[in-house]
């Protein structure tokens, strides 16, 4: 082997090296861009978690004042049981209509 030959071969050799070395800080800033997307990415998931959390406690506190406020029977219904222990119908298919001694199963269906 001639020393133009090898000459030639470090010089190839060089060219190789620079080109990887390229390769290789692009790869770094890649990965640089993608670490910084992942910790914005992660940042946002613990905020949104944290939302949503919030959220449900809001929204069964919500479920657990409407259900307070269903089990409170109002004057309406005071009516109704009032008209049904005079022995009325109380039931709609019935409504107003005397009652025999039974109990109507319709009737007290709607007090449940």
């Amino acid at each position: 082997m001639n020393k133009r030959q090898i000459f030639d071969q470090v010089s190839h050799m060089e060219t190789q090296i620079g080109e990887l070395y390229e390769q290789l800080g692009n790869l770094k800033n890649d990965l640089s861009e993608i670490i910084e997307e992942n910790h914005r990415l992660t940042v946002e998931n613990k905020h949104l978690r944290t939302y949503l959390e919030e959220n449900k406690v809001d929204e069964k506190k919500k479920q657990k004042e409407k259900k307070r406020e269903n089990n409170v029977p109002g004057e309406g219904f005071d009516n109704l049981a009032r008209i049904y222990k005079e022995g009325f119908h109380i039931c709609h298919m019935q409504f107003g209509s005397p009652r025999t001694d039974e109990d109507c199963l319709f009737c007290l269906e709607l007090f449940d």
